[in-house]
């Protein structure tokens, strides 16, 4: 068996791949079919020996590479709102930066994917379009208290006497009923809070308008526990 050559370059070797004129660095090196190719920057493409050289023997032109420092505003999964969709809102599900450049102009520009959380309509807009409702770490916690109002809103449709007759009948379901009432007035002050604070930054008429139904809603469970009318 015939003894193996050794490979040209080695792990760690600067050096420039001749058919693009730009540098890097050997990260692996691989034996194929009697050939060394050789993996650079840790790329998904392999190079054979006669496509590189190395740095210190090369006398080519070098392509300088240009570093650019992008600043997001946005990340995944945070809930915003877009400009044009009203009290709409959206969560981020992805971004991406388009690079322009041009002989005597250049820009970047950083476009978001959005899923609309009432249909997941997809829609693709530019930062200077959004503006942060809840990041991604509180926006699922704020999602479900809409989706608890919404849910307070249907309650009185499919509730039916029947149904109230039957929880009045044991105690501990009656302990429970209040205990589950505490909880709703509990998120639902929660609720017109985040509104309050969303209507003071965008002054929405739309957060207004849930802010009154929500105080309207509270009115109504006070007032059905016999007690009280006021909140």
């Amino acid at each position: 068996m015939a003894k193996r050559k050794k490979p040209k370059y080695q792990i760690g070797d600067t050096v420039v791949i001749t058919i693009y004129g730009t540098v890097g660095r050997v990260t692996d090196v691989k034996w194929l079919d009697g050939d060394y190719l050789y993996e650079v920057n840790r790329s998904h493409g392999l190079f054979i020996e006669s496509a590189l050289q190395l740095f210190s023997e090369y006398d080519g032109k070098i392509m300088e590479h240009e570093h650019i420092d992008i600043e997001y505003k946005f990340f995944i999964g945070d809930l915003v709102q877009v400009s044009g969709y009203g009290a709409d809102l959206f969560k981020v599900i992805g971004f991406r930066t388009e690079i322009w450049r041009y002989k005597e102009d250049a820009w970047e520009d950083v476009i978001y994917e959005l899923s609309r959380i009432s249909d997941g309509q997809w829609l693709e807009v530019g930062e200077e379009e959004m503006t942060l409702v809840a990041d991604a770490e509180s926006a699922d916690t704020f999602i479900q208290k809409l989706g608890l109002l919404y849910l307070v809103d249907q309650e009185k449709s499919t509730k039916t006497p029947a149904l109230q007759n039957k929880v009045r009948k044991a105690e501990y379901e009656e302990i429970n009923r209040k205990k589950e009432k505490k909880e709703l007035i509990d998120h639902l002050l929660d609720i017109y809070n985040d509104y309050r604070i969303l209507y003071e930054l965008f002054s929405d008429q739309e957060y207004y308008h849930v802010m009154r139904v929500v105080l309207k809603k509270l009115k109504s469970l006070v007032s059905n526990d016999g007690k009280s009318s006021h909140v």
